[in-house]
């Protein structure tokens, strides 16, 4: 297929070419997969600037999406590459390939690559950079060793700060080796962060200072372009809306019981809430209409949400509906009342996208990244609702993409007075974050 680049993606793509570390945040749905490769293709067979790229990206995405686009466009054909996801066997093979001007590797392997191979990659790629946000973790450590022989890197992703400017630091750090945000997180924090939750001496959680916010974007605007999908391209319009549904007094009581004690036997077995944590997701849970015991068994709560998504898939008049859930019963519960098929496969997201499926069932986990599914339907319904403001950016990116030609309805399927509606608000202030980082450092194409 021949490549006509849109302009937003020809800018794009001279950014990566003229910064050797780039922050390139682009919503779901812009092309950043073939933006990118294009400005390999020319950094390596134009300008000379590498010879062998590092492609880091999620496990699903590794394995189809990047393969599918270097196949797909003309002007990448002579591109070679190869995929370091599977076996220890498959992994060395990908990484010995010498004719290999790009090898691909899932970020969970990063780790192995970088501790029992030898490093002869001049770029890195990281697709997803918000996946490194964490300074301690393995992976970032890894990278972080070798990213001193590492000419150029770029950092792909539509959602920096999903939970806050905290999470930029590490990120940018291994973008620019500390140069902007400091070198250390404790003094990032103490430049720009005030203690907010604590007990005594220990802080559980910081909030920035007045005109952080600011100051923290100028420091890495210039290294750094966002791109929204709507500033550039026509698309559709997006609808959000929340569906309540109420518990009666009986169900209440179990709620509350476990809200306020921890504790709940219910049908003679127990219900145990061991941390903040735990009751955060058993309060889920319940909100869904069931509730994990201690033997791993769910105890049925009620059919609220049940109620409210037969509902709703009947208003589609027919349409394909994609259902979003986050428990292991919450599929259970949804496929004993309606014909539902999970898209998990290759042949899942062919036959969703052909029209053959009529009520789609996703995880956020799984399917936050990499599936484009704007061909099959134009309504996602949040059955189960996940704290991750990356994981819900993305899901509901998989809709709302560019090829969608229909307006897009998400609907939240919200119990009332619950954690749902907790969920739902910390959504919203990540958001608003978030947002006004975009906003900082968006392209000012031709102006």
């Amino acid at each position: 297929m021949i490549y006509s680049p849109h302009e937003y993606q020809d800018y794009a793509k001279k950014f990566i070419i003229d910064h050797p570390e780039a922050a390139i945040l682009l919503e779901c749905g812009m092309g950043k997969t073939v933006i990118t490769l294009t400005a390999i293709q020319e950094l390596i067979n134009d300008y000379f600037e590498v010879k062998r790229v590092l492609i880091i990206a999620p496990l699903r995405v590794g394995l189809s999406s990047w393969p599918s686009e270097i196949a797909k466009w003309d002007h990448l054909k002579n591109l070679k590459y190869s995929v370091a996801i599977g076996s220890t066997a498959k992994r060395l093979a990908a990484l010995n390939d010498k004719a290999a001007q790009v090898v691909i590797i899932n970020r969970e392997n990063v780790d192995w690559l970088i501790s029992h191979n030898k490093w002869d990659f001049d770029m890195v790629v990281v697709d997803e950079l918000s996946s490194f946000k964490n300074h301690r973790s393995k992976r970032f450590k890894a990278l972080m060793s070798v990213r001193p022989h590492v000419k150029r890197i770029v950092g792909l992703t539509g959602t920096p700060a999903s939970n806050g400017l905290m999470d930029l630091w590490a990120e940018v750090k291994l973008l620019d080796m500390g140069k902007r945000l400091g070198r250390f997180i404790g003094g990032y924090r103490d430049r720009f962060f005030l203690p907010d939750k604590r007990n005594q001496q220990i802080v559980f959680s910081y909030k920035p200072l007045p005109e952080a916010e600011s100051k923290i974007y100028s420091l890495i605007s210039d290294i750094t372009i966002s791109m929204k999908l709507s500033d550039y391209i026509a698309m559709p319009e997006c609808i959000m809306a929340e569906r309540m549904v109420t518990m009666n007094s009986h169900e209440r009581k179990k709620y509350d019981t476990l809200r306020d004690e921890m504790f709940i036997q219910l049908q003679d077995k127990e219900i145990d809430a061991v941390s903040a944590a735990a009751l955060s997701n058993k309060l889920l849970q319940m909100a869904n209409g069931f509730v994990y015991a201690s033997d791993k068994e769910a105890v049925h709560i009620h059919d609220r949400k049940l109620d409210a998504l037969e509902d709703l898939i009947e208003a589609a008049n027919g349409k394909p509906v994609l259902v979003a859930f986050w428990f292991k019963d919450d599929i259970e519960r949804i496929r004993s009342r309606f014909p539902a098929r999970e898209i998990k496969t290759t042949k899942d997201i062919a036959d969703w996208n052909t029209g053959s499926i009529q009520i789609g069932l996703i995880h956020p986990a799984s399917a936050g990244h990499g599936l484009n599914l704007q061909q099959g339907g134009s309504v996602l319904i949040w059955f189960g609702l996940t704290w991750s403001l990356e994981l819900y950016q993305q899901t509901n990116a998989r809709l709302y993409r560019q090829g969608q030609k229909s307006t897009v309805v998400i609907e939240h399927i919200i119990a009332e007075n619950t954690i749902d509606e907790d969920v739902m608000a910390a959504l919203r202030r990540k958001d608003k974050t978030q947002a006004a980082l975009i906003e900082s450092v968006k392209a000012r194409i031709g102006g």
